[in-house]
C-alpha cells in the first residue's frame, strides 16, 4: 500500500504551525504584575501651603462633621492608583469648596483610615486640585 502525501502532512504542519505562534503568544506577554500600575510617587503640600477651603474641609474631617456636601465621607476607589494600594474602603473623599463654583468642583481631600481606622486623626490626608487626577500628601 502506498501513502497519499499532501493532505495528511499539510494538516500536521498546520497545527504544528499554530501551537508554535500560540507558545510564542504566551513567551511575549508581560510577566505577573506587569499590568498592575503601581502610585506614582507623591509630591507633598504642608498644611499652611493649602487653600484655606482645604485647611476647612481637613477640619471639618478632623471633627467628624457636619459635611456640607451628602457625598463627603463616600468610599474613594483609587482606581487610578495614584493613591497607595489599600482594600477597598480604606479611603474616604470629601469637597474642598471652590469659591464661584456651581457644583462641587474639583477639588477634594481624601483621607486614609490609617492603622486605627478612623480617618479624623489617621494622619494620613491627601489633597488633589484636579479632581483625582494627581495627589498631594498633606503634611501637617
Amino acid at each position: 500500500m502506498r501513502r497519499r502525501r499532501g493532505g495528511g502532512d499539510t494538516a500536521m504542519k498546520g497545527a504544528a504551525l499554530s501551537v508554535l505562534l500560540g507558545v510564542l503568544c504566551v513567551l511575549a506577554l508581560p510577566g505577573p504584575g506587569a499590568w498592575a500600575r503601581e502610585a506614582p510617587p507623591l509630591r507633598e503640600v504642608r498644611l499652611a501651603e493649602l487653600p484655606p477651603e482645604a485647611r476647612e474641609t481637613l477640619a471639618l474631617i478632623r471633627k467628624g462633621g457636619p459635611f456640607p456636601y451628602h457625598k463627603d465621607g463616600a468610599t474613594f476607589g483609587n482606581f487610578e492608583k495614584h493613591l497607595p494600594a489599600k482594600a477597598r474602603g480604606y479611603y474616604r473623599e470629601y469637597t474642598v469648596r471652590t469659591p464661584g463654583a456651581k457644583d462641587r468642583g474639583a477639588r477634594r481631600i481624601v483621607a486614609g483610615a490609617g492603622a486605627a481606622g478612623d480617618v479624623r486623626n489617621s494622619g494620613e490626608y491627601y489633597y488633589t486640585e484636579d479632581h483625582y487626577r494627581s495627589f498631594k500628601r498633606i503634611r501637617e
